[in-house]
């Protein structure tokens, strides 16, 4: 069946997740995927060996989700300290004090990346041999990583996502991404970003049904020095991305309040 989904708040710290605790990805049932290595009982065999591209790299494409939501709400759950310049902070303990009422999301703006890559709403990733688009369910956007030798832009307009580039280190792709436009939040604790965040991921396909991506955060301009953290994903087989709209049925603008 169909869930609706509205924006995102948290109030008197609570938090209002989507209306779910599982994402819309149980929408396409049984709907085998074609590819998948599977045990004599037919289920997929998520510990097999991590598919590779006819180049040798490990192909990363297939429908992925984290485990769970910590690190979409405070991306310091696993223990990162933070090294804050003092503006940072500030705006940090403000965003603390107010109930994160101004968070991006419960405008239905979009989520930043480093939040988006924690979110608990599937994401396909599609691997050719010169790009990889990674399609997410939540807010109905995408992304594309090109590894086709091209550098960063010099002077890029500045936008949500920022532009990003790949290249293949081992089994690892590293990803650099730049050119944000320094309005989204880290996390929904309320952690800033600004224009000049460069992001540097690494992808790590693990086997068949598991893999990691390092998030590396260097923004000098609110953060003293680099500072890393590492989400899991787990594949989602038999199943496909379906749509998650923020504006529809959304309700919670009004009854944001801070302290």
């Amino acid at each position: 069946m169909s869930v609706k989904r509205s924006g995102i708040a948290i109030a008197a710290g609570t938090a209002i997740l989507f209306g779910m605790s599982t994402p819309a990805s149980a929408q396409w049932l049984n709907y085998p995927t074609a590819g998948i290595p599977r045990t004599a009982d037919g289920k997929p065999n998520l510990s097999a060996p991590a598919p590779r591209t006819p180049a040798g790299q490990p192909d990363l494409s297939g429908v992925w989700r984290t485990p769970n939501l910590r690190l979409f709400f405070d991306i310091t759950a696993n223990g990162v300290t933070v090294p804050y310049q003092p503006w940072a902070r500030a705006v940090f303990d403000e965003r603390q004090n107010n109930n994160q009422k101004d968070h991006p999301r419960a405008r239905c703006l979009p989520i930043g990346l480093p939040q988006m890559i924690a979110s608990p709403f599937p994401v396909k990733m599609i691997q050719n041999p010169g790009l990889l688009v990674i399609l997410y369910e939540a807010e109905n956007t995408f992304r594309q990583i090109f590894m086709d030798g091209r550098e960063l832009p010099r002077d890029p307009d500045p936008i949500w996502r920022g532009y990003s580039v790949g290249r293949w280190e081992g089994d690892d792709l590293v990803v650099e991404t730049t050119g944000f436009n320094g309005k989204s939040w880290v996390d929904y604790a309320g952690r800033p970003e600004s224009e000049a965040l460069r992001l540097i991921e690494r992808f790590t396909r693990h086997n068949f049904g598991h893999m990691s991506i390092q998030v590396t955060i260097d923004d000098r301009q609110a953060y003293t020095k680099p500072w890393s953290v590492t989400e899991e994903y787990f594949l989602l087989p038999d199943t496909d991305l379906l749509e998650e709209v923020c504006l529809e049925n959304e309700r919670d603008v009004e009854h944001l309040v801070g302290k």
